[in-house]
């Protein structure tokens, strides 16, 4: 199964994002994860930020997904955003991003951070999975998308 839905919240969803840049975006996201953190939205940029220059989170495809690791966070915790217009994320294959779904984990978290990353990532790398969160027409449908998985080996 894919479900990932303890990760993210129905509150953590965005289907029509609109920011200019991905400075924006980042500050755009942080508000909102501060909120459901209870975290400062400044941390959380410099963490983004600090992540990016390390290279871009953008892997392909119109995808990105943003991480890092706060102070006090007791889990993993994600969101997930769809640009209403994509924007320039310095992504490997040149292309713009419309879809990002960010990754905040406890400072501590190595073998955890890593494990949800790569089910994030395994997830976003679908393209059937990546149509149908292009064409939610709704936060709800979005997140029903992410909650609901799908069985990869259904007999």
């Amino acid at each position: 199964m894919d479900d990932l839905s303890d990760l993210l919240s129905p509150q953590a969803v965005q289907a029509a994002l609109i920011v200019p840049n991905k400075k924006a975006l980042f500050q755009q996201l942080a508000g909102v994860a501060a909120k459901l953190v209870d975290g400062e939205a400044r941390v959380i940029v410099d963490r983004l930020v600090e992540r990016e220059r390390l290279g871009s989170t953008g892997f392909g495809g119109g995808v990105a997904i943003p991480h890092g690791k706060i102070e006090g966070l007791d889990r993993v915790v994600g969101l997930f955003a769809r640009l209403a217009n994509p924007i320039d994320f310095a992504a490997i294959d040149d292309l713009p991003v419309d879809l990002v779904f960010l990754l905040l984990s406890p400072v501590d978290a190595g073998v955890e951070h890593l494990k949800a990353l790569a089910r994030v990532s395994r997830r976003m790398r679908d393209k059937a999975f990546v149509a149908k969160l292009r064409g939610a027409g709704s936060d709800d449908a979005l997140y029903a998308l992410f909650a609901a998985g799908e069985a990869r080996h259904a007999a």
